[in-house]
């Protein structure tokens, strides 16, 4: 494990990398500092080839809270425009590997925003959930309108965003935010589990699936449609391709190297 003032780096083996929020005194809020460090370690991260999975995941009190409010109370717009945030957000996004969120506690605001950057959210059972930036005179800023409606249809979108108001993660489950629910306090746990069934799987699938499922979202279903034949037909030239189907034929496991 290393450490820094905001995030903790922890290496549980050599395949999977745990980057743990650790402003513990604000609950794990999202400064500028926290976003970079974010963005630079997913990105950096994702260039490494023994890496197959990264979990984000905060404390048990909270994932993240939200924004850090100190940092932006005073701030003017061209300001705000100059910080140029969604850059963090796209690295986040858009980092090659399987990225899973293990969220404890709140997930609230920018909180929430950091865990709909993940391809999968495993949430405790105790925690909260919402986008209550409403009540602080702003609207979310880092892809939670867009996101929540394409997630849950713009009505139901429409009255948590309007009110601000929190939602359990048992809600979250059955209205499509998050992939599981897990005990309390084991959020961490199970997405462990998950990211080592991911990373006996292949890399290069692994990150067209990503890249495939992200960019049909907002493409016509001809396009989407277009965009799996493509990939499905790449995956041909791999030879992790012919190890999975060999082993299959050979009733044993396979072992895929990204290549």
């Amino acid at each position: 494990m290393t450490a820094s003032d905001t995030l903790l780096i922890e290496r549980p083996s050599n395949d999977i990398v745990v980057l743990r929020l650790n402003r513990p005194q604000v609950r794990n809020a999202l400064n500028l500092d926290l976003r970079t460090r974010l963005a630079d370690e997913i990105t950096r991260f994702g260039a490494d080839p023994e890496v197959r999975c990264i979990i984000v995941t905060g404390s048990e009190a909270a994932f993240a809270a939200g924004a850090d409010i100190g940092e932006m109370a005073g701030a003017g717009p061209v300001e705000v425009m100059a910080r140029n945030v969604q850059k963090y957000w796209r690295a986040i996004t858009e980092g090659p590997k399987p990225l899973i969120a293990a969220v404890e506690g709140f997930a609230l605001g920018g909180g929430l925003e950091l865990a709909l950057c993940a391809d999968i959210i495993v949430a405790g059972e105790g925690a909260k959930l919402g986008l209550p930036e409403v009540k602080v005179g702003i609207l979310p800023g880092g892809g939670g309108t867009q996101k929540l409606a394409r997630l849950i249809g713009s009505k139901r979108a429409m009255l948590l965003l309007m009110t601000g108001r929190m939602f359990s993660a048992a809600e979250a489950l059955s209205m499509g935010v998050i992939s599981e629910i897990a005990p309390t306090g084991q959020a961490l746990t199970r997405a462990l589990e998950i990211a080592r069934e991911i990373a006996t799987l292949p890399p290069i699938s692994l990150m067209q699936i990503k890249e495939i499922v992200n960019a049909g979202l907002n493409a016509p279903l001809d396009t989407a449609l277009m965009l799996e034949r493509k990939a499905f037909q790449l995956q041909f030239a791999t030879s992790d391709q012919k190890e999975g189907m060999r082993a299959f034929m050979e009733k044993r496991k396979p072992k895929f190297e990204g290549k």
